[in-house]
């Protein structure tokens, strides 16, 4: 069990590696990059089965500040849903998706409470 929860792991990581690149890409395209919509996606499920996997790893979580992770990720992945079709980014967007990720990253890095 160890060696799939290390792996969900390294594919959540790989997720937010994903959001940060497609940031980086953003601000030259016009159109909203669909990795904004992957990224947040491949989080969501990675996230989701870490914490079903908690009882069985033995893992405890806090779920607060997982709630808080889980509603940020929604947001990210509802707002690339929401724009992915249309053919100009409003100026906001990018800056708002960016500092989304970066809170994740933030929560997940310094919040340690119980």
């Amino acid at each position: 069990m160890g060696f799939v929860r290390d792996l969900l792991v390294f594919l959540h990581i790989l997720g937010v590696g994903l959001l940060i690149g497609t940031l980086l890409l953003q601000f030259k395209q016009e159109s909203l990059n669909k990795g904004w919509l992957h990224g947040s996606a491949l989080q969501l499920l990675t996230g989701l089965a870490l914490m079903l996997l908690a009882p069985l790893t033995h893992a405890h979580y806090n779920h607060v500040k997982l709630g808080i992770k889980l509603l940020v990720v929604l947001v990210i992945g509802a707002l690339a849903f929401v724009y992915l079709r249309k053919e100009k980014v409003p100026s906001w967007l990018t800056p708002v998706l960016g500092g989304l990720t970066v809170l994740n990253v933030g929560l997940a890095v310094f919040w340690h409470g119980s």
